[in-house]
């Protein structure tokens, strides 16, 4: 792969089930076709919807362990292991760059499934160094946007920033008998894309602006955020690119790509 550039994309993942580490599936082709059009990224930078703190945390472990976040699933998928290295000073430098928030340096936290499931179909041979950052509950999205903005400069480091969550995420109307695409939720994913074609990100931390479709599929934010954090990062020039643009029952797996 060639090396980094001076400014590296940001990209958001639809992860969906955690299967997705252990099968070949049209999104996770279409994963591994991202990582192979992208730079390689020196460090990744990863804001997952299954790390949620009160404050800002960011992960400084030098070898994190592998977070096995679920249940009702296959053997396989708990054995899973995904050996990447941490990088304490990346999370420093997230700490200096983060003025508007005290960042807590997190020495034990390890990779939630949020993040490995995506990044070993990514970068299955793990070797490049991750540090996962926290949503901070006590926040507006406003307020998330803001620490992502502060955060734009490690993307000319040559760091991935990586959000992976869902745009539309609601277990409660989700089906595993039955993946058809439910028209509304249909609506909310088509409602968000074309919000960000617009620009329009603003709307996007606005409840009154997004209408009932994507408030029905956002459930609960954590999913929704790390969309946020990916956005807030574009630059002048950067376009924008969606891939994996799929629904599958209540739960939308499109990707964003920043630049």
């Amino acid at each position: 792969m060639p090396e980094a550039p001076h400014r590296l994309p940001a990209l958001f993942v639809g992860h969906g089930s955690p299967m997705n580490a252990l099968e070949d599936t049209p999104f996770t082709r279409g994963w591994r076709e991202a990582a192979a059009r992208l730079p390689r990224p020196r460090a990744i930078v990863c804001v997952s919807a299954h790390w949620e703190t009160r404050g800002v945390s960011v992960g400084a472990a030098e070898q994190p362990q592998t977070i096995h976040d679920f249940y009702g699933f296959p053997q396989a998928l708990f054995d899973v292991r995904y050996p990447a290295p941490g990088d304490p000073a990346l999370a420093r430098r997230i700490a200096q760059l983060a003025k508007g928030a005290e960042v807590h340096l997190d020495k034990d936290r390890g990779l939630d499934h949020g993040v490995w499931s995506v990044l070993r179909v990514m970068y299955p041979a793990a070797d490049i160094p991750v540090v996962p950052l926290s949503l901070d509950t006590t926040r507006s999205p406003a307020a998330h946007a803001a620490l992502a903005r502060e955060l734009a400069p490690l993307r000319d480091d040559g760091v991935l920033i990586l959000g992976s969550g869902n745009i539309v995420h609601n277990l409660r109307e989700f089906s595993f008998r039955d993946p058809t695409p439910l028209d509304w939720a249909v609506r909310a994913d088509a409602r968000v894309r074309a919000l960000i074609e617009a620009g329009d990100y603003a709307a996007l931390g606005d409840p009154n602006a997004l209408g009932p479709d994507v408030l029905r599929g956002i459930a609960g934010p954590e999913h929704f955020l790390p969309l946020l954090y990916v956005l807030s990062l574009q630059q002048p020039g950067d376009a924008i690119g969606f891939f994996n643009d799929t629904v599958t029952g209540s739960i939308s797996m499109t990707c964003v790509q920043v630049g």
